[in-house]
């Protein structure tokens, strides 16, 4: 049996992440982190300070984390610190924040980081580096749409997409919206959009003269994400103690 922690457990997708848990034979939940204290489906749910007190108690084998940048830090240290297996989906990380979870990482404990845990999203990055490979003088452009709380922007998802165009394609200017007198050049436009209840849309649009190729994802709901997480943790748990991505954990 492959024990859970989730932090920010009493989030939407801390939420959801749970109920898969808790459905999934060969896993148990046996705690959450959260800003707040409080209960999921029948486990304690602690604040940050007390989440060494929650590993030590609890011993999971993976801890599982969708929450923010700064917290994400302080809870994959915590994790390491107690030889506990990850799993994080929190994005909006800066380069110095990467660092510290490497260094904390590597050599200490298995982890999966992804800035999408979506099979389909994972199967469209293919694609997307695909067409790149084949379209390399056309124009391109990036457009992602999220629900209204979502805070960082571009998304993970988005720049792994721009990742994976500047691997192909050699580092082109990065042009964030457009306005006024702009004509275009060699770049890649980025253009975001944030509202209501969107979950998550990823498009790149590579033009040509006379056409114009599309390759996108959208996402119905946020399970897809919670799903491929699971699967993640279930997977984590035993391997090489460094980095893995989603991709490694379905074999692309």
């Amino acid at each position: 049996m492959t024990k859970i922690v989730i932090a920010g457990a009493l989030g939407r997708m801390g939420t959801t992440i749970a109920r898969i848990v808790d459905e999934s034979p060969g896993l148990e939940l046996v705690g959450g982190v959260d800003i707040k204290e409080g209960t999921l489906l029948g486990t304690d749910v602690v604040t940050p300070d007390r989440i060494d007190e929650l590993l030590q108690s609890r011993r999971p084998d993976v801890l599982i984390d969708f929450t923010v940048a700064d917290a994400a830090v302080e809870n994959i240290k915590a994790a390491t610190r107690n030889g506990v297996a990850l799993v994080v989906g929190t994005t909006g990380f800066s380069p110095e924040q990467r660092a510290v979870i490497e260094e904390a990482v590597v050599g200490t404990v298995p982890a999966v980081i992804s800035s999408n845990y979506s099979v389909g999203v994972n199967i469209f990055w293919q694609l997307v580096r695909q067409a790149a490979r084949m379209l390399a003088d056309y124009d391109v452009e990036v457009t992602e749409a999220h629900h209204r709380y979502k805070k960082d922007a571009p998304s993970g998802t988005a720049k792994t997409i721009l990742e994976i165009l500047d691997q192909e394609l050699g580092s082109r200017e990065k042009v964030y919206g457009r306005e006024g007198m702009s004509e275009r050049k060699d770049e890649i436009g980025v253009h975001v959009i944030r509202g209501g209840d969107i979950v998550g849309d990823h498009s790149v649009l590579f033009a040509g003269n006379y056409e114009c190729i599309e390759v996108s994802h959208r996402a119905y709901d946020r399970a897809v994400f919670a799903e491929g997480a699971v699967r993640a943790a279930a997977w984590v748990h035993g391997k090489e103690k460094r980095i893995h991505s989603m991709q490694d954990v379905l074999g692309i």
